[in-house]
Parts: C-alpha cells; structure tokens; sequence
C-alpha cells in the first residue's frame, strides 16, 4: 500500500504538465442558479463520460471536432450541447427541473458513486414527511425511539445494534453528529437539530472504504447536506392524533436580484408539540431555528454560513417489561416509571469557504462549533437497586465542540489516464464539563452520585485519496488515513481515577471498479476502519484498546437491465476487534470482544410507468462472537434479516400517493438465544396533493394498526412488589395508527 501511494504521487507530478485539448465546464439547476453535483456528462460519439463534482464542475481531457456532450441529472431534462472548436474552456450548462425518470439514470465508473442514484432517486420521489423518515432514506437502516421521541433513535444496519451511533458515521453539511463520550452512550447521534424540509442531499456508504471518514465508520457513513438556496417561501402547518401539532416557516432573505448575482440567504423555524399515544402524557416539546448565507465572494470563492439551535424537552414512559403487561398490572402503553424524561439543546455555527483554482483544482476550508447540553433521567431496571426509592438514574452533560475541515482537490491527467486527488487535514477537539451519573428519585432528589468529571478528547487526521481510471472501464480507488488521539478525564468524585491517554491508528483503503458494460459495473472494496472507545474507558483501564479497528469487504454490482429497473447487490464481510464499552446508565465497563458479521445487500428500483415507482431492500446479516462457544456467541438485537419497500404514485395533476412497509425479522435478545427480540411488520400510508400554492398532505402510521414492539432489550429488573429479579423482555411499544393532516402555502 504504501508504494502504491509512493508511485501514484511520484505520477501525479510528472503528469501535471499533460493537459492540453481539454473541454472544462460547469453544470447549474435553472430555477436556483446553484451546481448540480453528480450530473453525467457523455461525449459523443464515443461515450466516454464524467460527472460534475460538488462544484457541478467537469473536465475532459480530450474531444474530437464535432462532438456533442449530453448532459443528464436527476430530476432535470437532458440538454444536449456541441462542443465547438477546440479547445474549449469555461462551457456553462444549465439544467431545467423535470419530473423524476428511472430512465435518467446512468450506471457510471464513477468511484464511490454506487449508492448516490439510489439515494437522490428516494429523496426526489418519496421525500422525508417526519425527522425518524431521515435516517430511513439509507437502505437497509432501522430505528427505533424509547425514551419518548426527544432521545437519539436506537440504530440498526449491517447486523449491528448501533445503539444510538456507535458503529456509523453521521454528519450534517460537514459537521459531526456523533458525540464521543456521551453521557448517555459512545457516538449518541441526536438529528432532532435538522429540520427535515431543509434536506437538500443525502450521501452515504456502507463499508469501512472512505479515507475521508474517520470515527464511527465502520458500518458506514450518513451525509445530510442542507438546502443552499431556498426555492420559495413557504408555510407549513402540521396537525394529527394525540394532540399533535407542528409549524415550520421558511423565507428568503434576499431578492431575486441578489440571488441573480450569486447570492442568497434564509431563514427557517420549526415548531413541534404532541402529547403523545402513551398512558403518560409524552408532552414533547422542540423548537429549531435555522439560517445560512451562500454566496459568491469574487469569481473564485463561495462562501456558505450556517447558524442553528435546538431545544427540546419530553416525558418519557420507558421500557416495560412483558409481565407487567401480562399480569395487567400496567397497559400496553403504560408505564412503570412516570418521571423519566430529559431536555437537551444544542448551538451550531458552522462555515465553509470553497476556493476554485487554476489548475483544475480546488480548496475546502471548514470550521464549525457546537455548544450542547443533554439531560436524561431513566429507570431500566425499576427496584432492583434501590428496593424504597427506585432505581432512577440521572444522566447529565454540558459540552463544547469545535472543529476544523480542510482538504486540496485536484483532477489531472496523464496520457489517457485520470488522476483524481485528494488530501485533507481534519481536527476535532471535544470538551465536557461535568459529565454526570447519578441516582435519583422523582427527577429532584440526587441518592447518590457514581460518576462526575470533565472529558476532554482531541482527534487529529490526516489523509491522502487518490483514484486512477485508466479508461472508460476500469478504476482504482487507494486511501490512506491517519487518527491520533489525545483523551484526558478529571474525576471529581475521586474514586474512578484521573489521568491521560493517546494512541494513533492508521486506515488503510483500496478499492477497484470496472464498467463491463455502459448498464453494468462491478466492485471490490476492502478497508479498515475503526470506532474509539470512551475516554471513562481507556483513561482508568491500562490496557485497553483506544482505537479498536474494524477490517470490512465489500463485492457488489450496479445493474441497470431495462431503462427503468435499476439494482445495487452486494456481499460484505467486517471484523470488528476486541472492544470495551462505557455503559452509561451504570457507569461501569464492559468487554464486548471480537465479533464477526457477513451478509447480503439487494437493492432495486423499478418505475414501471411514468407516475409509478417501486422499490425495496433486502438485507442479510450473519454474526457471531468470535471468542465464545457455539451456541453462546450470538450478538444481542443484531438483525438477521430486515426489509424496506414500498410503492410510490406521482402525477402531473399533482396527485401523490404512497404505500410503504418495514419489517424487521426476529433476532437474538441474549447471547445463548434462548431470549427472541420479536419480530414485526408496518405499514404507512401517504396521501399528496400538490398545486402551485400549495400542498397538502395525509400521513397515516401503523394503517392496520398493528402492536409491535419499536425497541426491545433483554433486561434484569424487579417490580415493586416481586421478591426477587426476573430477567426477559423489557419494550417500548411501536407507534400505533396515527394520522396527521399538513397543509403547506408557498409564496
């Protein structure tokens, strides 16, 4: 690997000089003026193709007198265009929105780009209705809410229980999601903060493949980028069952003759009330606010500011265990303890400034800053513990966030051959002030506290990326990446232990794709990555891994066999090395050891008629610890098999419809198996008008009004009246049928 880096850099060099008969360009949307990223662009005669870049920017080496580019983007018409006398540079190509076509989509040698059809084809055609559809929109991802919809969602993906992010990557324009060293558990990933109608974008990937992703990719990664320029201004008014209620206002700040010159700025705000479907009024409060400035600052620089709080506020009825609802002692939707429920806000500034060079390259340069606060108080285990009082726990964090992104790009070529780098520096320094674990009674009264301290945690990275296409059908991806961390914990209890830790890792990744046919290409990917352990974990324990690596594989395919079915499969492999576990609800540590997992991705989009689109996934997973005896070495709630789909309805009259279903089959609750996390099926229906003006929208969850279980956990607890623990099942119940109506006015 590493000569491989020494030979592609020593090329690099000696190939800047090769460029000459070039056609360079740009790609724009009509109605905002904005770059397109992703569009394909095909010479022709010839068929050789690009995509435009983040930017909506393309470079082609070299192309015959006479030729034509057509240019085709999702959700747009094509637009053909002659490239005139060469050479040509600065061509710029604007795009008309168009409804979505499954026939617009080009299966392309692009690196990485096997997941971005998929995912710009579901948020076009199904939209996101609700902040839980966000992290749906990835393939094969599930979430479950059990603490009352203000928590971060219980994630699954790939046979992970991902807790609430542990083993996967989550980002906003750029920004970390994840926290490292929550309060509550390692990567806790709360995107209550995102207002879902300000998604403009949702990348992801699965694997440990991307040199520019570091922590918590392991089962990969989610990337949300938010609206730069607002189409119009709307008003948007939600109301449902339970008392549910939500307002979202949206307006441009500037007119259009600024927009005109490259400029725009918006504001938006998020309101959100319900009292929930639970016996214990949920009372759920949140409140967002949203603004950004993106704009030209001289012909080479853009600059995009964002700004954004958070508050949210919830009672909770927890998890229940199956006999207190068999014996009737409490409902279905009950609860055992009433007081549990938390708050939790959080402040974002975050800008990024995108220098456009000569040389066909650019610069990113990104600092953001996060203040955060979160409170929880739970009961897991009800009078186990503490037969008088109970066994709530109070779990409590005030943390500052900063961060710094910089990375070069640069797109060359050498004779016929491609060279696309990238190298980019990246620091996140996380500080805690008081991060607590405690005891408690009634939310208000402290039993005893377990843990107090201040966590401060710095990562700095660095890393190289560099593809190669050496033709229209095959290219290789190679990524090198480097972690160092720094963690420090001051105990304010004095009786867990102060002290320092460091440790640095290197991720190798290389990947390799070849285009065997215009409708067909084939992967091979192979990497490592890693998740870090929680600061309370590596600084008392010596020892202990800080940066336990994960080793994945991934073989796939993208399909396109007709101009309207398009398949993504993929067969995937990863190791994940011994580990321990901060256990943030009782302060202790925990070895998970080494587990292994492998399965089967399948992926397919179908649009059998202009307003029809189907889709489904299907995924596999297979996992076992590695260190146990058969029999004993299940994983506890990793999913074995696990299914999305639906069918979707787009009219030119504006009508929309759509039915969709998730099911999750039955899973090991412990590690013999001899507890079943139980399995379920849901069904949702939507119902769309759209006009000019307006919108308005029918949402109904749970149409056959199924009971399920959302999350499940195989716990030891003790009522108030048992004599002794019972260990089993201990849920929070699925949300049962629930409809709400929204209309929206644009002006």
């Amino acid at each position: 690997m590493r000569y491989c880096f020494m030979l592609c850099m020593l090329v690099c060099r000696l190939a800047g000089f090769a460029q000459s008969g070039a056609v360079e360009g740009i790609v724009l949307d009509s109605s905002t003026s904005l770059p397109v990223e992703g569009a394909t662009v095909t010479v022709l005669p010839g068929g050789q193709q690009v995509l435009s870049d983040e930017r909506g920017r393309f470079y082609i080496q070299k192309v015959a007198k006479g030729a034509h580019l057509v240019v085709t983007a999702i959700g747009h018409q094509s637009v053909e265009r002659p490239v005139g006398d060469l050479p040509a540079t600065g061509i710029s190509i604007t795009l008309v929105a168009n409804a979505v076509q499954l026939s617009q989509v080009t299966v392309t040698s692009g690196v990485g780009e096997q997941f971005k059809p998929i995912s710009k084809l579901d948020i076009k055609l199904r939209g996101i209705t609700n902040s839980q559809e966000v992290l749906r929109m990835v393939p094969g991802l599930f979430i479950g809410q059990h603490a009352g919809g203000g928590k971060a969602e219980q994630i699954f993906l790939r046979g992970f229980d991902l807790d609430h992010g542990t083993d996967i990557h989550i980002g906003v324009d750029g920004m970390p999601v994840n926290m490292v060293s929550h309060a509550h558990g390692q990567g806790y990933a709360d995107l209550h903060f995102l207002i879902p109608e300000l998604i403009d974008n949702v990348g992801f990937n699965k694997g440990t493949y991307y040199a520019d992703k570091g922590n918590f990719t392991t089962t990969g990664f989610v990337d949300f980028k938010t609206l730069n320029v607002l189409p119009r201004n709307s008003l948007k008014l939600e109301g449902g069952m339970f008392n549910t209620f939500r307002a979202v206002g949206m307006g441009n700040l500037l007119g259009e003759k600024a927009r005109a010159n490259d400029h725009s700025a918006f504001i938006a705000s998020e309101y959100m009330y319900t009292k929930g479907f639970f016996d214990n009024p949920q009372d759920f409060n949140r409140v967002n606010l949203f603004g950004k400035y993106f704009g030209a600052l001289g012909k080479k620089n853009h600059l995009n500011l964002s700004a954004s709080y958070f508050t949210s506020t919830w009672d909770a009825s927890g998890q229940i265990p199956d006999r207190a609802v068999a014996d009737k002692l409490i409902g279905w939707f009950g609860a055992i303890d009433p007081n549990e429920g938390g708050s939790t806000n959080r402040t974002n500034v975050n800008a990024i400034l995108t220098t456009s060079l000569d040389n066909h390259a650019y610069i990113k340069n990104q600092v953001y800053y996060s203040r955060y606060y979160f409170q929880l108080f739970s009961n897991f285990t009800f009078f186990k513990v503490d037969p008088d009082n109970g066994d709530q726990i109070k779990q409590r964090e005030n943390r500052d966030l900063y961060g710094y992104n910089g990375s070069y790009h640069k797109t060359f070529f050498a004779g016929t051959t491609q060279f696309i780098s990238e190298a980019g520096i990246q620091v996140r320094i996380d500080r805690t002030h008081n991060s607590e674990l405690s005891r408690t009674k009634d939310r208000t009264t402290l039993l005893e506290p377990i843990r107090l301290g201040g966590i401060a945690e710095n990562n700095l990275a660095g890393y190289v990326n560099e593809t190669i296409r050496f033709d229209d059908r095959f290219s290789i991806n190679a990524g090198l990446r480097y972690d160092y961390f720094h963690n420090r914990y001051k105990d304010k209890l004095g009786t867990n232990g102060s002290g320092t830790a460091s440790a640095a890792i290197v991720s190798p990744k290389l990947s390799f794709y070849y285009q065997a046919s215009p409708n067909t290409q084939f992967y091979l990917s192979g990497g490592k990555g890693f998740h870090s352990n929680d600061t309370r974990v590596v600084v008392p324990q010596n020892g202990l891994e800080v940066l336990p690596p994960a080793y994945g594989s991934d073989l796939g395919t993208v399909l396109k066999p007709t101009k309207n079915l398009l398949v993504n499969a993929a067969v995937w492999y990863l190791w994940l090395d011994q580990e321990f576990v901060y256990v943030g609800d009782e302060g202790v540590v925990e070895p998970s050891g080494k587990s292994r997992r492998f399965g089967g991705d399948l992926s397919v989009r179908y649009q059998p008629l202009s307003w029809l689109y189907a889709d489904v996934d299907l995924n596999y997973s297979h996992g076992r610890a590695t260190d146990e005896p058969a029999g004993a070495d299940y994983l506890p709630l990793a999913p074995r098999f696990t299914s999305i789909g639906g069918l979707t309805v787009k009219t030119k009259q504006g009508v929309n419809a759509s039915v969709r279903y998730r099911y999750m089959g039955d899973r090991p609750a412990n590690e013999d198996n001899s507890t079943i996390a139980e399995g379920y099926f849901v069904t949702d229906l939507y119902l769309g008008y759209n006009r000019k003006r307006y919108e308005i929208m029918l949402a109904i969850q749970n149409v056959m009004d199924v009971k399920w279980k959302e999350t499940q956990f195989d716990t030891e607890s003790r009522l108030y009246n048992e004599t002794a623990p019972v260990t089993e099942i201990h849920f929070t119940p699925g949300t049962p049928f629930f409809a709400k109506l929204s209309f929206t006015y644009l002006f």
